[in-house]
């Protein structure tokens, strides 16, 4: 084939409309006309049917890049109208919507459809269908590791099966099939919606009837999958700064209303000190911790008894300390108290309707007394806690002070009881100014009492004899027992006071009456040797008159401990000769004592027969050895006996007489 050069103008233009319209027949949508038109264009031309055959082949191949070209700018149209739509809807659910619509209309899917995943639960759940007509298609949940779908979560690639019937059978389960066969499906292609290596979900395109998917259709659904994995993966994030600013507003919204408490508790705190400062005591600081609380307050001592009273309790004035005590005895109350000596925190009391909270005031190992808290509505808040703890620790510098303060006044006390005791004369003037300035006059401080108690109860045993005796005596403490210097009618009733003082400290108290002597300095020794005789004999809750014991005392001055030995050897044996037969020989030998050694008087006492008392006095012989009824042995059996029965009645065991 080759040119022929055209000189006829008719012939060049049966040649040009020629060429048009072969040209028209290339670019012609009707395959088979335009095929039939090439030919006769081309025969009409003149060429040979090699060449016609030639052309033929190529006329097909750019009809065919043609087509490709056109369907490849209406997918980028419809990929730029799917971006557009990204940028300007706000609405995830719609654009998900429509690029499953986009998606279907594409790739001319009988169904396209949308599958979320789950990474918690690893399963995918249907989201957005078209084309679907069964109900029970749309929100299936595909399990972990079964169906198509989860073949590509694991894959993270597209997968596609051309009969899903062929597809392996250890993925399949018993709804997917049913929902599957519902809808007719035969063929499926699915590709992933990532974000980085984070699997979001997968975009399925299925057919009623077998087809092989091309590559052109997997690069476009991938495509598509990435629009819809933006608008996924911009929902969650929208989601998560949502629910950010949510739990900053809540977060800021609980700080507002954390500074505004810490403030009021900075202003309560700032009052509390303010009554250590003006030496208000307890009573301004349970005042303030009521008002700020908005609950009644107290304090109480460790055995219960009410100190000082905040707020409305909603009981009389005079019963509010015995309903404290009643309320402090439960056990919650106490184990909630202990909690607190241990921690120093507040501790909530739970099942009581009357306290509802304690915290123990503690400096260190000593804990002076407890803050109770009165039941109202609401509980109390971590920043009313810490305002009751507060208040507690201003009442143990509150205690402390007191303590300093009462401490100093106890030794300057102390120092004068052991000066009126020992003075010498030239520092009575000095004597006389100091306890002047208590409002007393030493001329009528002619009484005393002596208390002996256990080293560690002496300041509550002090505290007590404060409250029972007032400020009207001397209180102190003298050569390791407590003494009290007073007026006459003030401590008369010395049974008494020694009672409260035993109730008040729950220990065993000695209480000696100083009546005999001439003078404090004589009194005192001669109640202190009271004191050292009936420690001797094993008493310590008692009280006694040093006048009834003086012949005795003075006997064992100088070594108390040797009175025990001197009694047990005494009448030891004879005790336990009673012991070991069941026999009351020594009550014989008592009597016999008091009865001046007649055996006449001591059978008309116990009455029994005189030869009955002979008998027991041959067997009191045998035990005591012969010769114990002479003069010089049966005093110092009869100072036994008498010592041995003293010791026995102020213990409580045997009657007066």
């Amino acid at each position: 084939m080759y040119a022929v050069p055209m000189t006829d103008p008719a012939a060049s233009t049966d040649m040009l409309q020629s060429l048009n319209s072969l040209i028209d027949a290339i670019v012609s949508e009707g395959a088979g006309d335009g095929q039939r038109s090439i030919d006769e264009v081309l025969e009409n031309i003149g060429l040979l049917p090699a060449d016609i055959r030639v052309l033929d082949e190529r006329v097909r191949s750019v009809r065919g890049e043609q087509l490709r070209l056109r369907r490849r700018e209406h997918e980028l149209s419809a990929l730029f109208s799917s971006a557009r739509e990204l940028v300007e809807i706000r609405d995830s659910a719609l654009i998900l919507d429509r690029l499953v619509e986009r998606a279907h209309a594409m790739i001319g899917a009988d169904i396209t459809y949308l599958s979320e995943f789950d990474p918690d639960s690893r399963e995918l759940q249907v989201r957005t269908t078209v084309g679907s007509v069964s109900s029970a298609f749309r929100g299936l949940r595909v399990p972990a590791g079964r169906g198509l779908a989860s073949a590509i979560v694991e894959t993270k690639a597209p997968q596609a099966t051309q009969r899903y019937d062929d597809f392996e059978r250890r993925r399949r389960v018993d709804s997917i099939d049913a929902a599957v066969a519902g809808e007719g499906i035969v063929s499926m292609l699915g590709v992933p919606m990532l974000s980085g290596d984070e699997v979001l979900g997968v975009l399925f395109v299925a057919t009623r009837e077998e087809i092989h998917f091309t590559p052109e259709q997997i690069a476009l659904l991938s495509a598509l999958a990435d629009h819809a994995s933006v608008v996924l993966q911009t929902a969650r994030t929208l989601k998560e700064l949502r629910r950010s600013e949510e739990d900053a507003t809540l977060a800021l919204e609980r700080l507002t209303v954390h500074l505004d408490e810490r403030n009021r508790a900075n202003v309560v705190h700032q009052e509390l000190i303010q009554t250590v400062l003006t030496g208000g005591g307890y009573q301004p600081l349970l005042s303030t911790l009521a008002r700020a609380l908005g609950r009644a307050t107290a304090l109480v001592d460790q055995q219960g008894v009410c100190l000082a009273v905040g707020g409305d309790w909603g009981i009389a004035e005079g019963e509010a300390s015995a309903a404290l005590q009643r309320a402090w005895m439960v056990g919650n109350v106490q184990l909630a108290l202990r909690e607190s000596s241990v921690s120093g925190h507040c501790a909530v009391v739970t099942g009581s309707s009357e306290v509802a909270a304690v915290s123990a005031l503690v400096a260190g190992p000593q804990r002076f007394g407890t803050i109770v808290l009165g039941a109202a509505e609401g509980e109390l808040n971590p920043v009313e806690m810490r305002t009751v703890e507060r208040a507690a620790q201003v009442g143990a510098l509150l205690a402390l002070q007191q303590s300093a303060v009462t401490d100093a006044e106890h030794r300057f006390r102390s120092e004068l009881v052991a000066d009126l005791i020992d003075a010498a004369p030239e520092r009575r003037e000095e004597l006389d100014r100091r306890i002047s300035r208590l409002g007393l006059a030493r001329q009528k401080l002619d009484d005393l009492l002596v208390f002996h108690v256990a080293g560690d109860s002496r300041p509550a045993a002090i505290r007590a004899l404060r409250r029972a005796l007032g400020d009207r005596v001397l209180i102190g403490e003298y050569q390791g027992v407590i003494v009290v210097i007073g007026y006459s009618e003030q401590l008369g009733a010395a049974e008494d006071i020694q009672g409260r003082v035993r109730d008040e400290t729950g220990e065993h108290v000695l209480a000696v009456v100083g009546n005999w002597g001439s003078g404090l300095h004589d009194r005192f020794a001669h109640a202190r040797g009271t004191v050292r005789l009936l420690g001797a004999l094993g008493v310590s809750d008692a009280t006694a008159a040093a006048a009834d014991f003086f012949a005795y005392s003075a006997a064992i001055a100088d070594d108390p401990g040797a009175l025990r030995v001197f009694v047990e050897h005494s009448i030891g044996p004879v005790r336990r000769y009673d012991a070991e037969r069941g026999t009351d020989l020594l009550g014989t030998l008592r009597a016999f004592v008091r009865n001046n050694a007649s055996p006449t008087r001591t059978g008309r006492a116990l009455n029994f027969h005189t030869n009955t008392i002979l008998q027991r006095l041959e067997r009191l012989d045998r035990i005591l050895g012969e010769g114990w009824r002479d003069d010089e042995p049966l005093f110092r059996l009869s100072l036994a006996v008498r010592l041995d029965e003293m010791r026995e009645r102020l213990a409580g065991r045997v009657p007066t007489g």
